[in-house]
């Protein structure tokens, strides 16, 4: 589970962005999707930037971040938005220490991450749980985990 939050007097965001699901006996994992998660879909990102003042810069599979195996597991996401102006960001997730697990000799999926960069270029790293200030021109990029393969 991966969810962001941020806002400030005017507004306020909350979004859940998926990740990669495990594989099994006979199927690979899904690519960036929400698993056993109900009655929640991500913005589309037009609807994103014409109501609140971001920008976002990357929306894409997390490119080898699931585990290999005879089954693979499906990959995470890259998700990354530029600030317009101050929030106050908060984010929950998982899968920032311990891998997704792979089952029956497959690889474990990569553990997800995130970090803010900041206007001048300085990078941020944020733990599994955390929250910061945010100004004008600084961008959070969060990588959600890849899923656990399934086989040799």
């Amino acid at each position: 589970m991966n969810n962001l939050l941020f806002g400030n007097a005017h507004f306020g965001y909350y979004e859940t962005i998926g990740g990669g699901s495990g594989a099994g006996e006979g199927f690979d994992g899904c690519d960036a999707i929400h698993q056993h998660m109900t009655n929640t879909r991500i913005t589309d990102p037009e609807v994103l930037e014409h109501r609140y003042p971001v920008r976002l810069n990357r929306f894409e599979i997390r490119q080898d971040s699931g585990g290999k195996g005879k089954f693979r597991g499906g990959n995470g996401i890259i998700r990354e938005i530029l600030f317009l102006e101050p929030v106050s960001l908060s984010i929950l997730t998982q899968h920032r220490i311990e891998k997704p697990y792979g089952l029956n000799g497959g690889e474990s999926g990569k553990i997800g991450r995130q970090f803010i960069i900041r206007k001048n270029g300085e990078i941020e790293i944020l733990k599994g749980v955390d929250g910061a200030e945010l100004e004008a021109g600084d961008t959070i990029c969060i990588e959600t985990p890849g899923g656990g393969a399934w086989g040799k």
